[in-house]
């Protein structure tokens, strides 16, 4: 069954435009609360959210949605994605909400579900709450109404589980960290955790006014956080996105230091403690370089489709333990069950002090290909399909790559635009291809 609501990663959408209104989400809130009691007697559901102004209409339809269903709701306020995930296994709660539409600006919202396990839903479940979004509701007698509550220390709960996930006998003495958390849902908590691990911390992205979330700073503007560190002669920059789950960092020079090399840092501390790192799972976009560069450790790489939950599947069918995107969504199994930027600063800071090497000295051998993306606006989704000129473009960049490069074509799921990827070893190479394709496809 295709889903009408639901993307890759929840629903998520314009404020005051269906499906991001109070109505919808209203009844959002009963058909979750529907299904959830046609298995369980006594449903608790948690709502975490990030700073958004639309988050409190949002919280408040989705909270009386369940309620009217004999819900019982726990309101986190704003908190990272990940700490939802936390800790509606912590509790044992029966589900985990976030209303937060990650990195995209204040006027975008959205909700994502975490299970009682603090991993994403799967798509059978998500299909089963769309057919119960259009039936008629059914409202719980008064006496049955679910009740809600605050938890009021949600956010030291979560510091405490990130701070466990660093080594016990190590700390971060000595080190000081730009911390930028994109007037997001981390704006609390991320500065404390790196503090309390013994860091001297410099704060950015702490002042959200509801409107700033993601502007000009977090992980996709690094900009601000380069000129920082530079500014105070910092270590390491840290820089998370709206909802916390995405991660970019930056060393003393300024330079940046994406998803993919971030996932090989993390290996490769793994591998030199002495741990097995069969393989790791990166994604269709995951450079080519750190593909070889793991193969020479002895490393396998798995590419699943572009999307944090692909990465997930494709960890948990393989068995393996740490997964990540090119956009910095980073997973290590043994340490959380969903991507956490708090959580994979740590892991990366954690082969710096263990090893007294910089990041960048950990990525000799493992130099980044140049990439080039285009994105191409169709008149018709399908078109690219059916165009012999597009075609014939792809077969020749494809032999022309051959052993030096590859490329990539994706159509996106929410609108109609192709991407456009062509991977090349010499950057010149890369982005004539690049726009050769782009050019094939002009009607």
């Amino acid at each position: 069954m295709s889903k009408h609501y639901f993307g890759t990663d929840g629903i998520r959408g314009t404020v005051g435009q269906e499906p991001i209104t109070p109505d919808f989400i209203l009844q959002l809130g009963h058909a979750v609360g529907r299904l959830l009691k046609q298995s369980i007697a006594n449903p608790t559901v948690l709502i975490g959210k990030d700073t958004r102004i639309s988050g409190y209409m949002l919280e408040s339809a989705l909270e009386s949605g369940l309620n009217s269903a004999g819900v019982d709701v726990v309101l986190l306020g704003p908190i990272p994605t990940p700490a939802v995930a936390y800790l509606t296994r912590a509790v044992r709660a029966d589900l985990g909400v976030v209303i937060s539409a990650s990195h995209n600006p204040f006027e975008d919202n959205g909700i994502k579900f975490f299970s009682a396990q603090g991993t994403k839903l799967p798509d059978d479940w998500e299909s089963l709450l769309e057919r119960g979004i259009g039936q008629a509701p059914q409202w719980a007698p008064a006496a049955a109404l679910g009740k809600s509550r605050r938890m009021g220390d949600a956010a030291g709960r979560y510091i405490e589980f990130c701070k466990s996930t660093f080594d016990h006998d190590l700390n971060l003495k000595g080190l000081k960290l730009v911390v930028d958390a994109a007037h997001g849902a981390a704006y609390q908590v991320a500065p404390q955790v790196f503090h309390e691990l013994g860091a001297e911390v410099i704060p950015i992205g702490i002042e959200p006014d509801g409107f700033n979330i993601n502007k000009e700073v977090g992980a996709t503007a690094p900009q601000a956080l380069i000129a920082k560190v530079k500014e105070v002669g910092a270590d390491y920059g840290i820089a998370l996105d709206g909802d916390a789950d995405r991660l970019q960092m930056v060393d003393a020079s300024g330079r940046l230091f994406n998803g993919d090399e971030l996932l090989y840092v993390m290996a490769c501390d793994r591998l030199e403690a002495g741990e097995a790192v069969p393989g790791v799972v990166g994604t269709l976009m995951t450079n080519m370089a750190i593909e070889e560069a793991l193969k020479a450790k002895g490393i396998a790489l798995l590419r699943a489709n572009v999307g944090d939950r692909y990465v997930l599947e494709g960890l948990k069918q393989k068995g393996w333990l740490l997964g990540g995107e090119s956009s910095g969504h980073l997973l290590a199994l043994d340490k959380h069950t969903t991507g956490d930027g708090i959580i994979s600063a740590l892991q990366v800071l954690l082969r710096v002090v263990r090893s007294g090497k910089q990041v960048v000295d950990s990525l000799a051998g493992a130099e980044l290909f140049p990439q080039t993306l285009i994105n191409v606006r169709l008149t018709q989704r399908d078109a690219w399909q059916h165009n012999p000129s597009f075609q014939d473009c792809v077969r020749q960049a494809e032999q022309a790559l051959q052993g030096v490069g590859r490329l990539l074509v994706r159509p996106s799921g929410t609108e109609p635009v192709l991407r456009l990827m062509v991977e090349a070893r010499d950057a010149a190479l890369s982005k004539a291809w690049a726009q050769n394709l782009a050019d094939s496809l002009v009607d």
